[in-house]
């Protein structure tokens, strides 16, 4: 028994450490981690008979970047004076970082504890034991260095070769010699080729995951099994999307070195975070190394895309398209200070977009730019966009159709991969099922349930190609002038509100490199410069509406109504008129009096007088029939043909005739005809027989 080992430490307990670094050397290291464990036949032998075996951090670094909650519970233990002694095959083992490893001797050494290692027993409180325990734990430290950076320059140099395949991504296997090939199953081929299509029609990552999950495409992924890595197939997620698309493997390159450990201090603990390095910096980049999936331009352009499209972008694109109604959201550039212009929705339904440069108020306490309302600058930048792509209306609604067809090929192919795998899957259950013996209940009757299930998921898929099918045959292809209709109806469909904005913004940036825009407050109007792709530049201007100022207004014959009624009628009647009418306000609602006194205040229309009715001459149809003498009907007759003139605002409204009107020559034509008539009575036509009754 070594003269450090007292009763005071045999007295208490003693606690025996056991650690390996790597989950793979817990799997293959057997004989290191029995070694370990044989430590507590040395305590015994020593003289403890408590003893208690910590080995809660198997698999785990010491090197300080790792949470060890077994060692923390160790030096815990320490600290409240219950250990006497803690053990180590090496002391190694305890740590391999200064850190760590100082603390664990300084808590041992304020209350007597000894470390152990299968050498020697090591008391803390002893200058010499004290220095070469700082020695071992220095050179514990160095030797993981050395480790680690022998292992990393042998790995580096097979990568410069392009020979270190650490993990292959899916929709490749590693050959025997060491190559990476395509996958040998076509349905996980088709769908890997299918995101890098999806993507370059639909300009964004997120929205190829939308049309893969509303189509129910799965993705394949990769796990370890029992038999090695194999494919299985997920609801597909953003973060399997941007793996495939920020994957250069797929572009036929071999890359390494794509990634960093970055060590940061969370909690007062170091802890260690991979992060994506720029291509730049890279180990290694060798091209046509091997079959891709896309082309090597195909690929950068993806990239550049979806740099283009994260909210974070600064190089001035205008990112992806959202939702908003905007449409120049992201494409307008502040004339005076060059900063994009931000957007704001007001109104009560929050969908009425207002620009705005403030970001230079916002960052640096600048003065306001410009502001001004979104939709008279969106109408004026669509009006454009529809004179400049009219010309090409019916080319664009082909290519439409033949990429709509495409969708649909595309879905239809991977529901068809899915179902052939689906057949295989539930005919390998059931050989299984055909393979057992049916007394043995307990697995016929799972292998029974697992072929029923599989059957289902085919019933389930053959009625989804089904519809699919029916769906396609039931769009007949557009022949030319129905392609030729919808070159018309453009603008139509433009603004038709079931359009996507999405879809209008993405038209928009096809065609537009950037919209300058400023504002001259004096003349009260807004200027836009639309630079095109390619060079070319067109300049717009519209009124800029005063606060205040509602861009809603009464339909054209409400305001002609209401100019005509007025001169014979108050507010009130006219209000009861127009919503006989079924017209309405620019906002949709009733009419009512103050309604109607606001149209006339806006378009200066004067107000309903009596007086002036009177020295103006105007009057209703049945004041116009007495002054002529005639009846209503006679006078609305002779009006209707023309002969007499008057005003007729609404269908379900009154006439409005003047009485200048009344002297005219239509209107004592008529006037003498009626007269004749009375005197004369009506006129017999020649041959025209009488009708009497029978006098019997």
């Amino acid at each position: 028994m070594s003269d450090r080992i007292r009763p005071a430490h045999l007295g208490r307990k003693a606690m025996l450490y056991v650690r390996q670094s790597s989950p793979a050397q817990v799997l293959r290291n057997e004989e290191s981690r029995r070694l370990q464990y044989g430590m507590r036949k040395r305590l015994m032998d020593l003289g403890w008979r408590d003893i208690e075996v910590v080995d809660q951090d198997l698999g785990k670094s010491a090197e300080g970047h790792v949470e060890r909650t077994g060692f923390e519970r160790m030096v815990a233990e320490v600290c409240m004076g219950k250990v006497g002694a803690v053990a180590a095959r090496e002391v190694s083992r305890f740590a391999r970082n200064s850190r760590e490893w100082q603390q664990l001797i300084e808590v041992c050494r304020v209350v007597d504890t000894l470390l152990v290692d299968h050498e020697t027993v090591y008391d803390p409180r002893r200058g010499n034991d004290r220095l070469l325990l700082g020695l071992k734990g220095s050179l514990n430290e160095y030797e993981l260095d050395v480790l680690r950076l022998r292992s990393l320059e042998a790995r580096y140099a097979k990568a410069r070769r392009g020979e270190l395949i650490v993990q292959v991504p899916v929709g490749f296997v590693k050959t025997s010699d060491g190559r990476m090939e395509k996958d040998p199953d076509l349905r996980v081929r088709e769908a890997v080729a299918l995101v890098f299509r999806k993507t370059l029609s639909l300009g964004a990552a997120r929205q190829t995951l939308l049309w893969l999950i509303e189509n129910g495409i799965d993705l394949p992924a990769r796990r370890r099994g029992p038999l090695g890595w194999e494919v299985v197939w997920r609801r597909p997620t953003y973060a399997a999307v941007m793996s495939i698309l920020r994957n250069p493997a797929y572009a036929g390159m071999y890359a390494y070195g794509k990634t960093e450990a970055v060590v940061e201090l969370e909690g007062g603990r170091a802890r260690k975070r991979a992060r994506r390095k720029p291509a730049s910096r890279w180990l290694c980049l060798m091209p046509d190394r091997h079959e891709g999936y896309i082309g090597r331009e195909e690929f950068e352009r993806i990239q550049e895309m979806m740099l283009k499209n994260a909210q974070a972008y600064c190089g001035g694109a205008p990112g992806a398209a959202k939702r908003g109604p905007a449409l120049l959201v992201g494409v307008l550039r502040c004339r005076r200070c060059g900063r994009k212009l931000l957007v704001k929705y007001t109104g009560a339904r929050h969908d009425v977009p207002r620009y705005h440069c403030t970001r230079g108020a916002l960052d640096h306490a600048e003065p306001r730019c410009i502001e001004f309302g979104g939709l008279d600058a969106d109408e004026a930048v669509s009006r454009e966009l529809a004179r400049v792509v009219e010309p090409g209306a019916v080319e664009a609604a082909r290519l439409a159709a033949e990429e709509a067809d495409r969708k649909e090929d595309d879905a239809a192919r991977a529901l068809l991969l899915e179902l052939d795998a689906a057949r295989y899957a539930a005919e390998k259950a059931f050989r299984q099922y055909d393979a057992t013996d049916p007394a043995n209940r307990l697995v016929a009757g799972e292998l029974e349930r697992r072929w029923n299930a599989a059957l289902e998921k085919v019933r389930e898929l053959e009625a989804r190609v089904d519809a699919a099918r029916a769906r396609r045959e039931g769009a007949l292809p557009p022949n030319a002038d129905a392609l030729g209709n919808l070159a018309a109806d453009l603008d139509a469909v433009w603004r038709d509100p079931a359009t996507d904005a999405r879809l209008r913004k993405r038209i928009l940036r096809a065609l537009v490199e950037e919209v300058v825009a400023d504002v001259d407050a004096r003349a009260g109007q807004v200027t836009l410069v639309v630079h095109w792709k390619g060079g070319v530049h067109t300049e717009l201007s519209f009124r800029r509406r005063r606060r205040g100022e509602s861009r809603t207004s009464a339909a054209p014959e409400a305001v002609d109504a209401v100019r005509g009624l007025a001169l014979v009628c108050t507010d009130t009647v006219i209000a009861g008129y127009l919503n006989r009418n079924g017209l309405r306000t620019g906002k949709g609602n009733r009419w009512t009096r103050e309604k109607v006194t606001s149209l006339r205040s806006k378009r200066g229309i004067a107000v309903y007088s009596v007086a002036r009715r009177r020295a103006e001459g105007w009057m209703t149809l049945k004041e116009a029939a007495a002054e002529l003498g005639l009846c209503e009907a006679t006078l609305k007759r002779a009006a209707e043909r023309g002969n007499v003139k008057a005003l007729h605002p609404l269908p379900e409204g009154p006439w409005v005739l003047n009485r200048a009107d009344l002297s005219s020559a239509g209107a004592l034509e008529v006037v003498e005809r009626v007269e004749e008539w009375r005197r004369t009575g009506r006129k017999r036509t020649p041959g025209q027989l009488t009708l009497t009754g029978s006098g019997t």
